[in-house]
């Protein structure tokens, strides 16, 4: 592709021919305001924020859809162009409910963002009739408010091009629009797998996640209650975001201190689960290998995989891993081993977890998941919400000093970090099930192949005289291009991994929200994946099967990975669902 000759704001520049204006103005250092854009996902203009005027058209035009040609004049900032976007915006905000105060987006809503910058403050210049809008409060995982909503379309792009789902969609005409299910159904009554990636991209507080922020409170300020939080790997690498800490900080010493000022009656890492589900995930995995069990296996950590997988993939239900996901497997562990070991009564635990994750609201009341009795985990809590938590309780996060997890159930090595990152599930298992069936130690534990956050990843290793081809795919619309190959055997794997978000669990949909602009100029997954895989560097031990807590938990209570009493309290069922899409 060759180059071009074209001016914006009378200084000339060389852009790609066949990109868009909005494209050329950013690599010449110009923003313009959008709210619909994402690249390559939802380029509609329909917004017309973004619009611009260029020389010898009739009209102002969308510059992110306005194809660039030699020798064009485009003017990004006139009186004509500012005005335009002003009315654009008080039209949008006539139909938008202005609780800006109490919005869980306050500060980081880009209608927001773009008031202050155009210098909108008459919210009330189109004052009238509003579109008619009921929340929809029945997903465990997410609340949509429509009253909040600029139509911009960005979810149901990602729900159906990235996510390869399509359960929400663009309903009615004319005044009465909206974003909703098929014949306005409940979020719960359709196949929505719960990923929050729509939540994600939402330039708004149209969508967000249930905040259960107030039943924790509640629970840490009861003495009748024992008060436990696990944190996920990924946590560590994106929660310092939320404090002003650049892309990819790790914090995980200052998020300890944190819970422990929250007040939780003790402090754990979901990397101890994490190595957990290595030493039984990989004990499964070498038993299908070398006895003939049900191949390709397939990993079962990310709950919105796992109920993707029930609905679109029911067949295939038989190839999932039995093992409970790490807060799952860490909620069992805690109110039946812990519980024992402390003389707890497992009905006074509260079991909390800190994740990335917003399917995980949905996976704690899934069936077989309450080891104990009682369910394995109470609430789940996003990166998200804990940031609320900490500047609720007036907490300085930035400047806290560094704390450590309490023990046992805090301790975990490389393996169990790295399973924030896409590709980090399988290389943790790899480390593990080499040394199992090879029975020698490995001299480099990298497993480099199956790292980096493309959508889908291929290798192969010989192990012991086996041929074993591995698969890792991040983001639900790779995980089906990847399955639908399997299915018409034109691949052939033992050992798949499937994460439910681009990128893996750091890129989750319960992560503090990044704008798209951001993320067009930043590597957000990569980052926040590098600072894990630091984290794994550092430590001293790096297979999870080297784990002492590990190895004590299962000489005390659970014998051997795989043992009767593992598959009682670690292991879990699936079912075949239904399909309900657009």
């Amino acid at each position: 592709m060759g180059e071009i000759t074209i001016k914006i704001n009378g200084i000339e520049t060389k852009v790609p021919e066949g990109i868009t204006i909005l494209e050329a103005a950013r690599l010449s250092h110009i923003e313009i305001p959008t709210l619909c854009y994402l690249k390559d996902i939802n380029e509609i203009g329909a917004c017309r924020m973004c619009i611009v005027e260029v020389k010898g058209a009739k009209t102002l035009v969308a510059s992110c859809v306005y194809p660039v040609n030699d020798g064009m004049e485009v003017w990004t900032n006139t009186p004509k162009v500012r005005e335009s976007r002003k009315k654009t915006l008080q039209l949008l905000l006539s139909n938008h409910r202005k609780d800006c105060l109490s919005c869980v987006r306050n500060g980081n809503c880009e209608l927001m963002k773009l008031c202050r910058e155009l210098g909108v403050d008459d919210t009330e210049k189109y004052a009238g009739a509003m579109t008619p809008s009921t929340p929809d409060l029945s997903a465990a995982h997410l609340i949509r408010d429509n009253s909040k909503c600029v139509l911009c379309r960005r979810c149901t792009a990602v729900c159906k091009k990235i996510q390869g789902i399509g359960v929400i969609g663009v309903n009615h005409r004319g005044f009465a629009t909206s974003v909703g299910s098929t014949f306005e159904k409940g979020l719960a009554e359709t196949s929505c797998v719960g990923c929050g990636q729509c939540i994600a991209v939402c330039p708004t507080g149209a969508l967000r996640e249930k905040d259960s922020t107030d039943d924790v409170f509640a629970a840490v300020a009861n003495p009748e209650k024992y008060v436990v939080v696990q944190t996920a790997p990924s946590v560590r690498a994106a929660l310092g975001e939320e404090f002003g800490m650049p892309i990819g900080t790790q914090v995980e010493g200052k998020m300890v201190t944190a819970l422990r000022m929250l007040g939780f009656d003790k402090v754990f890492d979901t990397d101890f689960a994490a190595d957990l589900t290595i030493m039984e995930e990989a004990n499964e995995f070498v038993e299908r290998l070398t006895r003939g069990g049900k191949l390709p296996m397939i990993t079962s950590c990310s709950p919105g995989w796992v109920k993707y997988c029930e609905h679109y993939y029911p067949e295939m239900t038989e190839n999932l891993s039995s093992c409970k996901s790490p807060q799952q497997m860490f909620g069992a562990v805690l109110k039946t081993y812990y519980a024992e070991k402390m003389n707890l009564d497992p009905a006074k635990i509260v079991s909390v977890s800190i994740m990335p994750c917003t399917a995980k609201k949905y996976e704690i009341g899934r069936e077989d998941q309450d080891a104990s009795g009682y369910p394995d985990v109470d609430i789940s809590l996003t990166t998200r919400e804990l940031a609320r938590m900490i500047r609720r309780s007036g907490i300085d996060f930035a400047n806290l000093p560094d704390g450590n997890f309490d023990h046992p159930l805090g301790e975990s090595t490389g393996a169990g970090v790295i399973f924030g990152a896409t590709g980090g599930v399988m290389e943790a298992a790899l480390r593990t099930a080499v040394e199992t069936l090879t029975k020698e130690p490995l001299q480099a534990v990298e497993f480099t192949a199956v790292r980096g956050t493309e959508g889908i990843k291929e290798a192969e290793y010989d192990i012991a005289g086996t041929r074993v081809r591995v698969a890792v795919a991040s983001g639900l619309g790779n995980a089906r291009a990847l399955l639908d190959r399997v299915k018409r055997g034109e691949a052939d794997y033992q050992f798949i991994e499937i994460m439910g978000c681009p990128g893996g669990c750091v890129n989750g949909g319960g992560q503090p929200i990044v704008a798209p602009s951001v993320r067009e100029k930043i590597d957000v997954k990569g980052l926040r994946a590098k600072a894990l895989y630091g984290l794994d560097e550092s430590m001293p031990l790096r297979k999870s099967h080297e784990n002492p807590a590990i190895q004590q938990l299962y000489k005390e209570y659970l014998s051997h990975p795989g043992s009767h009493k593992a598959h009682q309290v670690l292991h879990t069922s699936y079912k075949k669902r239904q399909i309900h899409s657009l």
